[in-house]
């Protein structure tokens, strides 16, 4: 491991990934963040919530102020997904080979974290306003127990922000290229039809489930939700399980389930899209039942999206591309607060084998960073 000094941030990303927190996470990788933190003048507040099987979970607020002035937040997660086997080096021994920094969590999203707190290094020491981080340990799960318990945390601290950067790898090609300003909802969706079970052989004193299921299926599929919008894309509808669970050739099965999974944007919302599949399927005498994700949010571009856009011109030269694809993030709960985006490392290798950030792209991180705090507390 790099033997740099505590704000050279390939060794901030190293500590942290060195730290094994596969969600829902707690412990030593928190502590490791709370003592990088504390030095800088932050007040850490960490606490655990949750039981099993989604938790428990720990949390970690934190924040400084200086003087009157707005309130920046960061926001992001410490825990990871599992690494699985196959990786050249072992997941949680960072190691930097040629150019790369390799290890569970470099891209998603230790090495972002470790960009902020290593822009904290460069921002002057009587910068006014408040800047707070907002760091949950069960963002790669149900995320139950960890941003909402922080949302609750700070409002019980009176600590709203006005402005809010979620350090998520949204990257592409490369650095800065694409930042997100919304994400579409996410809703799944389990439809059960009973029937009867009985011998294949005596139809007349079963009712075979399946059949019916199928059409629901069928008609669920013909289902347009939109054509899309100017910032999001077509709403889409995937089956993404079927289960009968008969073992035997020769018996009519007593009940069909299918899972759906809707992304959705902000034509619609979690519970209208219940309503519609849930008369699809009574029709042919299903049942839904569902478990809302997220809804969708848009933080229009403005202010916000240009400050950070206008940053990675300045370091990269890179301009940036304003997005909301993909999956979901705990955008979706802070977009509740205040204007929230999404900006981070390149997405290529999260949750894959040998996940690996190229150093100079913390490096460079580090220094957006650390311009787009300064301008949105000195604008």
């Amino acid at each position: 491991m790099n033997n740099a000094s505590t704000n050279d941030v390939a060794t901030i990303a190293s500590q942290l990934i060195a730290c094994p927190s596969v969600t829902p996470a707690t412990g030593e990788v928190f502590a490791v963040l709370a003592a990088m933190l504390e030095p800088l003048g932050f007040t850490v507040e960490r606490f655990v919530t949750g039981e099993a099987p989604d938790g428990p979970v720990e949390n970690l607020l934190a924040w400084r102020t200086t003087g009157k002035g707005p309130h920046f937040a960061f926001a992001g997660h410490l825990d990871v997904v599992p690494p699985g086997p196959g990786w050249t080096s072992e997941p949680f021994a960072p190691e930097i080979r040629g150019d790369l920094l390799y290890g569970r969590g470099a891209v998603d999203m230790k090495g972002a974290i470790a960009a902020f707190v290593a822009a904290l290094h460069d921002l002057p020491e009587d910068l006014p306003g408040t800047i707070s981080l907002i760091i949950t340990g069960d963002e790669e799960g149900p995320a139950v127990y960890g941003t909402l318990a922080l949302m609750e945390r700070m409002a019980a601290r009176a600590l709203r922000p006005e402005l809010c950067l979620v350090g998520e790898p949204t990257s592409s090609a490369r650095l800065g290229d694409v930042v997100k300003i919304g994400r579409r909802g996410s809703v799944n969706m389990w439809i059960r039809v009973k029937g009867v079970q009985g011998h294949v052989a005596y139809p007349h004193l079963a009712d075979n489930p399946i059949s019916p299921l199928v059409r629901i299926l069928s008609a669920i599929e013909a289902e347009v939700l939109d054509e899309g919008t100017d910032w999001f894309q077509p709403s889409n509808i995937e089956i993404t399980d079927l289960e009968v669970g008969n073992a035997a050739h020769n018996v009519i099965p007593g009940q069909a389930t299918a899972r759906i999974s809707i992304r959705f944007n902000d034509r619609h919302s979690g519970a209208s899209l219940i309503e519609r599949i849930s008369a699809i399927a009574a029709v042919e005498g299903g049942t839904v039942e569902a478990k809302i994700s997220g809804e969708p949010f848009l933080t229009e571009p403005g202010a916000l999206s240009g400050l950070v856009s206008d940053a990675i011109r300045d370091v990269t030269g890179v301009e940036t591309e304003l997005s909301t694809t993909g999956g979901t993030s705990d955008a979706r709960f802070l977009s509740r607060l205040c204007p929230v985006v999404e900006f981070g490392l390149n997405n290529a290798t999260m949750h894959k084998l040998d996940e690996a950030v190229a150093v100079q792209d913390l490096r460079d991180l580090q220094r957006i960073y650390a311009l787009v705090v300064e301008r949105a507390l000195t604008a």
